[in-house]
């Protein structure tokens, strides 16, 4: 039997995780409503046609993704912060990221973060374009950082094996080393080292650039 009461967000809800777990072909208006238990013309009622939901879920994502507050006591750590929570939310919602990138959508889906980077390169003494790299150069990291994980994770199953290609004699004699680079790799970690390290550099001798040139006497000085 029809479901009697049915709001809108409920059916965004619904849509967006078909969307999360089979992509957007698996949304039809006639699954959907067997997903919720009701009639096809309560779907359309709500949201219209699938165009129309589909700008739903797209304008929803940009907002979810509008929702990214720094957290830490510094500068760095806050832009770390924006970063991690950036990838994550990234990784969550691969294929409504898709979509929204096919709306043409992409730079307004970034740029809370992007402000919320803003405000901490300014907090730690960056301005012009010395801010604006240091902006641009997280965003990259964040966006270049998931596609190599979802390409790492789709990939087809590696003969030989990461673990079976480092010994001891390939990483110049340094045994430690090859036993960490055989090791599984703990993105979570790996990601948050090298932001570090990038937001570290991109701040060294910050002291309020107008940013022509580079951040003070930093590695990315020209």
């Amino acid at each position: 039997m029809a479901r009697s009461a049915l709001s809108r967000d409920e059916v965004l809800d619904a849509a967006a995780a078909l969307v999360r777990e089979h992509g957007p072909a698996a949304l039809t208006m006639r699954r959907l409503a067997a997903e919720l238990g009701t009639a096809v013309t309560s779907i359309y009622w709500h949201v219209g046609n699938r165009e129309s939901l589909l700008d739903a879920l797209v304008a929803r994502t940009v907002a979810d993704l509008g929702t990214i507050r720094p957290q830490g006591s510094t500068p760095a750590e806050r832009m770390v912060s924006v970063a991690r929570s950036l990838r994550r939310a990234v990784r969550e919602r691969p294929h409504l990221v898709a979509m929204v990138h096919e709306r043409g959508l992409t730079e307004r889906m970034f740029l809370p973060a992007q402000r919320a980077l803003v405000h901490e390169a300014h907090a730690a003494g960056l301005r012009g374009a010395a801010a604006a790299r240091a902006v641009r150069a997280v965003q990259f990291q964040v966006v270049g950082y998931v596609l190599v994980e979802r390409n790492r994770e789709r990939a087809p199953v590696q003969s030989p094996a990461e673990e079976e290609l480092w010994r001891g004699e390939d990483a110049e004699a340094d045994g430690p080393l090859a036993r960490a680079l055989s090791a599984p790799i703990d993105t979570e970690r790996l990601f948050v080292d090298s932001v570090r390290a990038l937001v570290d550099g991109l701040l060294a001798g910050a002291s309020g650039d107008t940013g022509d040139g580079a951040v003070g006497r930093g590695p990315y000085s020209q």
